[in-house]
């Protein structure tokens, strides 16, 4: 190749190039306008099938271009074969409960679920809030859950402002971690007069309709990092303010205090006994409930049935020591203090007749046969409100 004189630089690079007139003679002529738009045109073709094709992936049916419901099972498998169901894992670890060490529940950070089923229930409200917030348990780890169900009065509207009040107390204590209302009518036709609802008749219809509302509470409000439940009636009118640290130091699965009541009579107080579904079984008992059909269910504090069961009321004194435990065969419902676990494995209230038992006293029955502990504490009393029955329902037999 010859070079010019010199070597290679801009002059002679520039004596090479054709004038810029010839150029644009070259760019404006009809011969090139057209091939350049051909080419053009051809490319957003190409681009456009090319695009139209990957997207018609999405929609290709791999396997037989039959109808699936004329697909033999082979043909199925290979339609589906290309196109996998995706799953989605929720990597859960469940929450297990140390029971070595349960006694320490504040330092565990143990949360507790305070459950109570509410019916015509407005008149004490105001008081049940009083009592709650005073509990030492720390608040925070306190989860409260209420439902609300066959009321004639306003004890929907009534709760909805003292859950207003006590979350928003201007002290400075925390407020309850959460709060849960239920709303669930079973149709109870029992009257809600004294005499109507402790009459003997409407026990069995009664408790059973309770055992449907406090196990449609519990499955509606229990979540898997509750350690215990604490079952607690509206209707309290005093109670120790450590209550659930003095319960929890028991370590037992199921526990449940004394129930009086206070009625003062010619300005005495008689310290009244008030609940008689807590008790220990007796022979006398085991004798009749083989007698009986297997549908009928018990009730303790009446003449009509003669049990001869020992009962926590009869048995303790709140000024003598307060860790003292009995063991039970039946519990009340006015407070229990429940291992979560104990629910979780499948212990509830039988809304029939289990071991001719219902409701609390049919979830004691149901517990002791899983083997779980069941204890009372005799001296640890739990006032309840004074209901003002008269006197009689045993005819002449001594209450305890």
């Amino acid at each position: 190749m010859l070079l010019p004189k010199g070597g290679v630089n801009w002059k002679s690079t520039r004596a090479r190039l054709p004038p810029w007139r010839a150029i644009l003679v070259l760019l404006t002529r009809t011969r090139f306008l057209v091939s350049l738009a051909v080419t053009g045109l051809v490319i957003l073709l190409w681009r456009g099938v090319s695009k139209s094709a990957s997207e018609m992936q999405n929609f290709y049916c791999y396997g037989s271009s039959k109808s699936p419901m004329e697909m033999s099972l082979n043909e199925m498998v290979e339609w589906n074969a290309h196109s996998q169901t995706p799953v989605l894992f929720n990597h859960h670890e469940p929450y297990e409960v140390n029971s070595s060490s349960i006694s320490e529940a504040i330092n565990n950070r143990e949360r507790v679920l305070i459950l109570t089923p509410l019916r015509d229930a407005a008149p004490y409200l105001e008081k049940y809030f009083d009592l709650l917030y005073k509990l030492t348990y720390p608040h925070e780890l306190i989860d409260l859950a209420f439902l609300v169900g066959d009321c004639k009065d306003d004890t929907l509207a009534t709760l909805a402002s003292e859950l207003d009040r006590i979350q928003h107390h201007t002290d400075d204590k925390i407020p309850f971690r959460s709060a849960t209302v239920v709303r669930k009518d079973f149709g109870a036709d029992v009257e809600m007069s004294v005499e109507e609802r402790h009459s003997f008749a409407a026990q069995g219809p009664r408790r059973k309709a309770i055992a449907r509302a406090r196990n449609y509470l519990l499955y509606s409000a229990l979540k898997s990092d509750h350690s215990w439940v604490y079952w607690r009636d509206v209707d309290i009118t005093d109670c120790p303010e450590r209550i659930l640290e003095d319960f929890m130091a028991h370590d037992k699965d199921i526990l449940v205090p004394n129930i009086w009541f206070h009625r003062y009579r010619d300005g005495r107080d008689i310290e009244g006994r008030f609940d008689y579904n807590s008790w220990i079984e007796s022979d006398k008992a085991r004798r009749l409930r083989s007698t009986l059909d297997p549908d009928t269910v018990l009730a303790e504090g009446y003449k009509e049935y003669d049990t001869g069961r020992t009962y926590l009321v009869g048995m303790g004194d709140w000024r003598k020591n307060k860790d003292e435990e009995v063991d039970l065969d039946g519990i009340g419902g006015v407070n229990i203090l429940v291992k979560a676990d104990v629910h979780r494995s499948g212990i509830n209230f039988p809304a029939y007749a289990f071991e001719n038992q219902a409701e609390t006293e049919g979830f004691a029955k149901m517990a002791k046969r899983a083997g779980y502990q069941v204890v009372g504490l005799p001296n640890y009393v739990v006032w309840h409100i004074d209901t003002d029955e008269k006197p009689g329902n045993l005819g002449n037999r001594k209450a305890y």
